[in-house]
């Protein structure tokens, strides 16, 4: 059968969770589709790496923009572009002009459906959601044959705030290759890692991102004690802000900021803990992959991580505007060897229990099957 053709239009392709679960989606179709991937951010291209090398994609450089002042103009010239595709995948809140394109013109014969996947929000709206952004959304997602989301917040957020249909809305938890994570971590995984004796290593996988709030982290980790290391996985336009904070605690030689790093399963078992300092969440991949590697939490209490953990481990998550709790939890996890023990095995063990891709990976093939006209898009 023919490959089908599948237009991607990412808010940024840096990797993140929404990335990182796009990429598996791909790499698990195989040569049952080509993909087109465009980016609001044209230069933030960095989960491309962890693309299959037998995957068709294209990174076009002539493609439309999908940022800029909305307009007839650009929509009209998204919309001649979308004609060369069989399915359209949106991804969160850079990729709604090409939404809006595709309900203003919706009427026009021969443009492919679209899927809009909506994983949560940057710093501008963590607290309070944007009303004018909210009506647009929904005026833009009235078009789309489906909206996914991974969270149980974000579901009643479409349908109470968004308007949207609860038979156009698909929960669709976020999964991993589980078994992967139970190997050993590989030595030389980490570029520049040593772990030093009686040392604590506190690890996180998160996009450098104003919203992930990454300064908290570093403080935290400067109260928890003069032993404990930071390993920052990830790129995006905080670190300069990341490192300055480091040097403000007295961190910075304790601080190892990589980079992006593939395969996460090769380097998560190294950290002593895992920590999230997130002003906003929903059902976080990182998170998983922490859990299925063994490792305890804390975790600011935002989207639906509370929930995921393990129920001994939820006393660590901790109200993302209470700073000092945070650290107390960091703390205390550094502090107590076998809490750390008991918790990461009740983690790997809900996470293999809960968090196989299996059933992710079904769900959407389901659903993109169904906009392709290909039942058996497996």
């Amino acid at each position: 059968m023919k490959s089908s053709k599948i237009l991607h239009l990412h808010s940024t392709f840096n990797l993140g969770g929404k990335e990182a679960r796009a990429v598996r989606l791909m790499n698990h179709f195989g040569g049952q589709a080509v993909h087109t991937i465009l980016s609001a951010e044209p230069d933030s291209l960095s989960a491309r790496d962890a693309i299959d090398a037998k995957i068709k994609v294209h990174f076009p450089k002539d493609a439309p923009a999908l940022a800029g002042k909305p307009s007839l103009k650009r929509y009209r010239e998204l919309v001649a572009y979308f004609r060369n595709f069989d399915l359209i995948l949106s991804y969160n809140w850079g990729a709604m002009d090409g939404v809006m394109a595709r309900t203003l013109f919706s009427r026009v014969e021969g443009l492919p459906p679209l899927i809009h996947h909506e994983d949560g929000f940057n710093e501008d709206e963590r607290k309070k959601l944007n009303w004018k952004r909210n009506m647009f959304r929904t005026f833009a997602l009235g078009g789309s044959q489906a909206l996914v989301v991974p969270s149980e917040r974000l579901e009643n957020i479409a349908k109470s705030v968004w308007k949207q249909p609860a038979d156009k809305i698909h929960r669709v938890s976020n999964g991993i290759d589980v078994k992967r994570f139970e190997k050993k971590p590989q030595r030389g995984a980490l570029p520049g890692f040593k772990k030093g004796k009686d040392e604590i290593v506190v690890g996180t996988i998160a996009g450098l991102r104003a919203v992930k709030n990454l300064p908290r982290l570093v403080r935290a980790c400067a109260a928890a004690g003069d032993h404990v290391r930071l390993v920052i996985v990830g790129e995006g336009p905080e670190k300069a802000a990341i490192l300055a904070e480091a040097e403000r605690c007295n961190m910075a030689n304790r601080l190892l900021m990589p980079g992006f790093l593939p395969e996460p399963s090769r380097y998560v078992g190294l950290f002593d803990i895992f920590a999230l300092s997130s002003d906003s969440e929903q059902f976080p991949i990182s998170l998983m992959e922490a859990m299925a590697a063994g490792c305890p939490v804390a975790a600011t209490d935002v989207g639906d991580i509370k929930s995921m953990v393990c129920r001994a481990n939820q006393g660590s998550i901790k109200p993302a505007d209470d700073e000092a709790q945070f650290a107390e939890a960091l703390t205390t996890l550094v502090q107590h060897e076998q809490l750390r023990n008991d918790i990461g095995a009740q983690n790997r063990m809900k996470a293999q229990a809960e968090y196989n891709e299996s059933k992710m990976l079904a769900r959407y093939a389901l659903l993109y099957g169904h906009a392709l006209g290909r039942p058996k898009f497996t």
